[in-house]
């Protein structure tokens, strides 16, 4: 008894061979949407021939046939008909790749990961936050409070693509853009012998009971640096807190005084009426605030023009532009 003859298959594509081309899957997607090689071939601009043989040269890489080719019409293979959606979802992935990278290119666009200190995120981020949104309103700015020591850290491990925060840090691989440099001031009880006192001597915080922020704030080690330098030979601290809010309560109930950067004593001290501000002769204690990327980083041009905006937007602040 006669049988009769299946076509051949195509040889199975080996794992590792060539792989089909982008022209390749645009040719078939084409084919697939609109079933006739002359219309599909319009709608690419490409030649007749060159979209027939691009086809081909997908089949013969797959090792299937995915189209059937008759005299009247075109037909999808049942392959054709499965790898037709795949080839769509491909193309469609190139183009979100080809348009995430035009966004890339495009200058303040993207994510922003910024990295900022508690004792600047406060009293900076609202000029900041302003500035991004009237300049660069396409920069998704994603904001994380943490501890010098932490955003450190994530700015090597490409956890976070910016700083901002008091230096210097004295770190290899991180380049500093500084902003401005701030005064220091003395925040006192109403009934302190120094509340609201110009032209004070630093060397005032030798007898002082200072009042410090935990360990692991740049700000505390910055207040036992002044008072070091005011020739203090130890600053004994019994009683701490984990922010500057809580810090300046303290003063307020005549626990000691404390320190505080310009940029926060209005904040800070309009919640009590119970405070004094003094200020210290020139030149008073100061901390420097930047910004602060990875050396090389790919975006570096970008964080220079940002660190030049910024400078121009907190000079109404109680700073000095550098």
């Amino acid at each position: 008894m006669a049988t009769s003859a299946k076509p051949a298959a195509k040889p199975a594509a080996k794992r590792g061979a060539r792989q089909p081309s982008l022209a390749q899957l645009r040719a078939f997607t084409a084919v697939a949407e609109h079933l006739h090689f002359r219309d599909a071939a319009a709608a690419i601009g490409m030649s007749q021939p060159a979209l027939s043989g691009a086809v081909s040269a997908l089949e013969e890489t797959l090792g299937v046939t995915l189209v059937e080719r008759t005299t009247r019409k075109v037909l999808l293979s049942p392959a054709g008909e499965r790898l037709a959606v795949r080839a769509r979802a491909v193309l469609d992935e190139v183009g979100a790749l080809m348009e995430e990278a035009d966004a890339v290119r495009a200058p303040f666009t993207g994510a922003l990961r910024l990295g900022v200190i508690p004792t600047v995120a406060p009293y900076l981020l609202p000029t900041l936050i302003g500035l991004v949104h009237e300049k660069y309103p396409d920069l998704d700015l994603q904001v994380h409070e943490e501890q010098t020591s932490s955003l450190i850290e994530g700015l090597g491990a490409g956890r976070l693509d910016l700083l901002l925060l008091a230096v210097p840090l004295g770190v290899p691989g991180v380049t500093e853009l500084p902003l401005f440099d701030e005064d220091f001031v003395l925040v006192t009880p109403l009934d302190h012998w120094l509340g609201g006192r110009e032209g004070i001597p630093r060397d005032a915080l030798r007898e002082l009971n200072l009042l410090l922020l935990d360990e692991g704030h740049c700000l505390r080690d910055q207040a036992l640096d002044i008072c070091r330098e005011a020739g203090r030979a130890d600053a004994p601290v019994t009683t701490t807190a984990a922010g500057l809010s809580t810090l300046v309560q303290l003063v307020a109930g005549g626990l000691g005084v404390t320190l505080l950067p310009r940029t926060a004593v209005r904040v800070e001290t309009s919640r009590s009426n119970q405070l004094l501000t003094g200020y210290f002769a020139d030149p008073a204690p100061t901390r420097r605030i930047a910004l602060a990327m990875r050396t090389g980083a790919a975006r570096a041009a970008e964080y220079e023009a940002l660190a030049a905006a910024l400078r121009g937007a907190v000079k109404p602040l109680p700073v000095r532009v550098l």
